[in-house]
């Protein structure tokens, strides 16, 4: 997964949006809010936002890496 750093931007957004839509949903009154869905949702958003700061830096460190060796 580390070799693919925009699949991991991709599960990192898509944490971050469960993160969002759960609490929007609680908050509706769609399902019922519980201590494990707001802890559930917490984590998905910490997680996505930690997991996408990672794959930035991955895809940034490739592209230099990649540049790098272009001119040799």
């Amino acid at each position: 997964m580390l070799s693919n750093p925009s699949r991991l931007i991709w599960i990192a957004a898509g944490l971050m949006v469960l993160g969002v839509v759960l609490p929007f949903l609680m908050v509706l009154h769609i399902i019922e809010s519980t201590f494990f869905l707001n802890f559930l949702s917490y984590i998905a958003q910490t997680l996505g936002f930690i997991l996408g700061f990672v794959g930035i830096a991955l895809w940034r460190g490739h592209e230099k890496h990649k540049d790098k060796y272009k001119d040799k």
